[in-house]
Order: structure tokens, then sequence, then C-alpha cells
């Protein structure tokens, strides 16, 4: 058997790989292990290409998608636990769609209500976020 070194160079394991086809339709838990909700779609910057928010679905009557930021997320065999708090989410501000994008003033507010760093890109749009 042959083994291949990295001619004495270490480096560091890459991050987990995620894929929203396999992210879709996982339950998010929050950093206490708490449920908060079935993943709907994932967000990603549009300059980086790494994920920033999931939107779920909450409540039975009467639904609406929440955004939950996914920074440090850990990825779990059946579910993805967030590093925000229930309490967080279910207080973030309601956005509502226009078509497939969100507003330069929505993702501002996102970001804002989570604490988030938000510039906006140097784009026409000026939008950070782009679904997956």
């Amino acid at each position: 058997m042959t083994e291949i070194y990295d001619q004495g160079q270490h480096q560091e394991p890459e991050p987990a790989k995620w894929s929203v086809s396999e992210w879709h339709g996982r339950t998010l838990i929050d950093c206490d292990g708490e449920k908060i909700g079935k993943l709907q779609d994932v967000y990603v910057d549009v300059e980086t290409d790494e994920p920033q928010f999931a939107t779920v679905k909450e409540g039975f009557i009467g639904r609406h998608l929440t955004f939950v930021p996914l920074g440090g997320v850990q990825i779990g065999p059946d579910d993805l636990q967030v590093q925000v708090t229930k309490e967080r989410v279910r207080t973030a501000p309601d956005i509502e769609m226009h078509g497939e994008e969100l507003s330069q003033a929505d993702e501002s507010t996102l970001y804002h209500h989570f604490e988030m760093n938000y510039t906006p890109i140097d784009t026409e749009s000026g939008r950070r976020l782009a679904r997956r």
C-alpha cells in the first residue's frame, strides 16, 4: 500500500462541505437544543458562497418563514444546531419576500437583529444574500 504525504507540510482539515440538498428539510435546533423548525431554504453570501441564513416555517396556522443565522452551525446526523436562541429567532423581524430575493433594507434589518456585521456589496443591487 502506498501512502502519499504532503512533502512535510501540515494542512488543516477542511471545514465540512455543505450541500443545500442535504440540509433541506432537516430540523434546526437552537444553541440550547430547542427545536426551531424545519429548514426550507439556505441563503448564501454572494461573494463567498458561504451559508449565512436559513429559513424555517413557524406556527401551525398561518405559517410564515423566519430567517435563522447559520454562522457556526453544527451539522448533526439528523439536525443542524445554530448558535442563537429560539427566542432570538422568534423575535426576528417579519420579512416579506418579493420574488426570490430580499431587499437591501431587509438584509440589513436581519443582520442587525442578529448582531452580525452588514456591509452592502458594490453591485447594482447592493444585496449580499442569494437563495440556493
